[in-house]
């Protein structure tokens, strides 16, 4: 942003301006920008019709004037043919950055041409992220991740832009890789089937959208019209924008994507911006690697990319379909039920709520908590290292290609008490999802030296960066304290790597899935009643069931997790070096619940979580005026899986603030706890919750993920004896008594019943403020002075001279 305004300037203010600017100058700034004519009202809803709309609002805004004429001004942000380098060093980086910026003018699209043009850059992009992915999963890999994005900078200028993470002291590396493959390009094209990959996973999305046009969110619209209103952007319409897509993917030739990346020259207004946690390299050895790139492909020495080979099937050898041993109907909820031949129960629900949309997971008793001590730093890893060799039988870089234009997806999730896949994809690729659940229980995952090797750097690079970050300091913290000193929620260290046994990571993930007698499955979605059943009968009816169970666990066998939780207060402050002084405050408070009670005991532990979040908002930012925002939730995660044993949990608090008034604000939190547990809430505190609680409620009957986990919990429920619809009837009449029985009485009753009472007797408050060590502030004052004029070797010299200052001063 040099030669304008934004360079010497963050566009909030500066702190002492917001602070000491009189009244007038604000009344002027409201008078000169706030002016009618450059506003506008956008209204988009269920309305019966729109001209009432319209009436409506020409009434209310109509007859105003504004008393200035409108000013319309944009900045002008001057183009340069000479790279610009940056060097930032940023002692709480998660991690090491390259970054490079083309500034070019922001021209929306207002033809049929300007739109070709536009999607030239998509799919140039798109094809170009899938280069960075697969050399970020090859053999000592010039940085772990990378991908190119347009970027709106300021009105009128975007900014393509090319983000690439790496581990420390390989930012040259991951530069030289980056710059190597865009002048590969110019030099060599990409192939047809780039392009043609490319181009299908673009024209996947827009017909996605096309789908579901007539159930777009009212917000996804307001947003369409904003952009038009505000950047002049075009309103399609996705009807038209999937024709244009149609007919206009097919004439891009390979030529034609090409010849984007003439755009990404060094000359064309290009910014490299480098952040790491200590300095490592200059703005003169960027600029030597740039001239040496550029040398490099003027001499053609640049050779083409060599690409991998793509099988045509995810599943080489069909499998023979299973059979159905039962099947229930649930009526009352629209649910069916199978159990397979093998074992496996698969629940499934055909909806309407989106038209293009499908989502699924399955889950199996026996997660980490059924691990000993030495198996659980290898097996934590599992899902990190098997992701990488190929959870499904293939490289990830060789599925993607294998899934191009298909929206269809499976993660797998392995949990404290579970072991889950989750999948989600659309109607017409359910099988191809299906089909990777197969390949799931059929690979066998092989570790081989290279993936585990980088995996290892990945994991390593990770840790590396939360150990720089104050508020993961912060939170590992808050959760040894709360849970006790357990390897169970004891962070990974850098020099627990060389423990990790691979072979064990591999064999642990490759038993989680490999027994399909233990899972229970359920689909929601826009099912195809005729084809839904012949596709799980084939791919998770086909699974072959075991001669012996593996990792077969009942709910009442399950171990809980190794927790010590304190039984008196604990009030600790956390100190952490930061560059920015903030303050994070944490607090929580116990819950156990038992007896017939405990399922509305549930819902009342939502519904006080809503009221204490409302009430300490009230009391910490709109009486005190200390705070932006405070959260409240309930949480029962952590508490074992059982039929008989009462179930265990937490309600949190959680603010930032001054760290001069964090030690005042939890006692005011505190306070106002105990004023609600003492006397209780009024009717209209009451009426708000249950207000806010039902209008969620009716929004999250009509999406498929809310009945995906309504069923789930149904199974989960300690309340399941073998029938889904009375299970969720009963739950869903705990609900209603919990609304129906919601008073200012019965919440003052269940704030005394279910938080500790009194509430200041028995507490968890952390709280994280900056250190104060007044040497390190010396040393971040100094390097801070000399950033900008002298940055490169002088940063080094800073940090030689304070090594010896400290060794001497502060050795204790």
């Amino acid at each position: 942003m040099e030669g304008t305004k934004y360079a010497n300037r963050f566009p909030i203010g500066l702190e002492n301006v917001i602070r000491t600017a009189p009244a007038e100058v604000v009344k002027q700034f409201y008078q000169k920008w706030y002016n009618l004519q450059n506003m506008a009202v956008i209204a988009v809803g269920d309305f019966p019709d729109t001209e009432s709309v319209v009436k409506l609002i020409s009434q209310q805004f109509g007859q105003m004037n504004s008393p200035v004429p409108p000013i319309t001004q944009e900045p002008n942000i001057p183009f340069h043919h000479k790279a610009r380098f940056s060097c930032l060093v940023e002692s709480e980086a998660s991690g090491t950055t390259v970054e490079i910026n083309w500034k070019m003018l922001n021209v929306e699209p207002k033809t049929v041409g300007d739109y070709k043009d536009w999607l030239i850059g998509v799919v140039f992009r798109s094809a170009l992220n899938r280069r960075f992915t697969k050399i970020s999963r090859r053999k000592d890999p010039p940085y772990f991740g990378c991908s190119a994005a347009e970027v709106e900078l300021v009105c009128p200028v975007k900014a393509v832009q090319i983000s690439s993470s790496c581990k420390e002291k390989n930012i040259l590396e991951a530069l030289k890789s980056v710059l190597t493959e865009i002048a590969r390009i110019r030099l060599h094209e990409f192939s047809e089937r780039e392009i043609s990959i490319a181009c299908a996973n673009i024209m996947s999305e827009i017909e996605s959208a096309y789908l579901e046009r007539e159930k777009m969110q009212s917000s996804t619209w307001r947003y369409q019209y904003l952009q038009h209103f505000l950047r002049k952007e075009a309103v399609l319409g996705l009807e038209f924008e999937a024709q244009l897509c149609k007919s206009i993917l097919p004439q891009l030739s390979v030529s034609m994507v090409s010849r984007y990346s003439e755009k990404l020259r060094m000359s064309k207004s290009s910014v490299i911006t480098i952040t790491e946690p200590r300095a490592t390299v200059t703005e003169k050895d960027l600029q030597d690697l740039v001239s040496d790139t550029n040398s490099l492909e003027e001499e053609g020495k640049i050779s083409p990319w060599e690409d991998d080979f793509i099988p045509d099937e995810v599943v080489q050898v069909k499998p023979t379909p299973g059979e159905i041993k039962h099947q229930a109907e649930y009526q009352d909820i629209g649910v069916t039920e199978l159990i397979l031949s093998n074992g496996m129960k698969v629940c499934y629900k055909c909806t309407d709520f989106k038209n293009d949309q499908v989502v699924f997971k399955g889950y199996s008793y026996g997660g980490y908590s059924e691990l000993s001590e030495s198996e659980y730093l290898s097996c934590m890893l599992s899902s990190s290292i098997t992701g990488e060799i190929g959870q499904f039988g293939y490289k990830p870089s060789v599925l993607e290609d294998m899934l191009a234009g298909k929206r269809a997806s499976v993660n797998t999730e392995l949990g404290a008490y579970t072991r889950n896949f989750i999948g989600d994809c659309s109607p017409s690729d359910l099988e191809i999802a299906l089909q990777l659940v197969y390949q799931l229980f059929m690979t066998c995952v092989e570790p081989e030296e290279d993936d585990i090797k980088r995996v290892i750097q990945i994991v390593e690079e990770v840790i590396r960066a939360d150990e720089r970050d104050p508020y993961y300091v912060f939170t590992n913290r808050v959760s040894r304290i709360k849970y006790g000193n357990s390897y169970f929620f004891k962070p990974a260290l850098v020099n627990d790597l060389p423990k990790v046994d691979p072979k064990k990571a591999c064999e642990y993930f490759d038993h989680s899935f490999k027994d399909p007698s233990t899972f229970t499955v359920v689909i929601i979605g826009n099912l195809d009643p005729a084809m839904i059943q012949p596709l799980v009968l084939e791919y998770l009816g086909g699974i072959p069931k075991l001669a012996e169970p593996v990792l077969c666990f009942n709910l009442d066998d399950l171990k809980g997790l190794p927790t010590t939780p304190p039984i008196s207060i604990v009030r600790e402050i956390v100190r952490s070096p930061m560059v920015e002084a903030q303050c994070s405050v944490h607090i929580s408070f116990s819950i156990k619940l038992c007896g017939g009670t405990m399922m509305e005991e549930m819902w009342f532990a939502i519904f006080l979580s809503q009221l204490l979040q409302t009430k300490m908002t009230q009391a910490l930012r709109f009486k005190h005026g200390e705070i932006y925002s405070v959260s409240v939730d309930s949480n029962f995660g952590y508490s074992k899986p059982s039929k008989t044993a009462d179930l265990e949990g937490e309600m949190t608090i959680e603010f930032s603030c001054d760290p001069n008034v964090s030690s005042a604000l939890v006692d005011i939190a505190l306070d106002e706890t105990l004023r609600l547990q003492e006397h209780g809430p009024s009717e209209e505190d009451i009426s708000t919750v249950l207000e806010i609680e039902q209008r969620d409620h009716e929004n999250e009957l009509q999406e498929n993920i809310y009945w995906l986990f309504q069923i789930l919990k149904c199974y989960r429920s300690r309340l399941y004896t073998d029938n889904l619809g009375s299970t969720f009837q009963v739950l869903d009449k705990a609900r209603s008594r919990a609304r129906q029985t919601l008073s200012p009485l019965t919440a003052k009753w269940a704030l005394q019943k279910i938080l500790p009472y009194p509430c200041k007797q028995h507490y968890v408050s952390v709280t994280l403020i900056p250190e104060t060590n007044r040497f390190r502030l010396l040393k971040h004052q100094l390097k801070t002075q000399l950033k900008e004029k002298y940055y490169g070797r002088y940063m080094k010299t800073v940090d030689k001279v304070w090594k010896v200052f400290a060794r001497k001063h502060v050795s204790h």
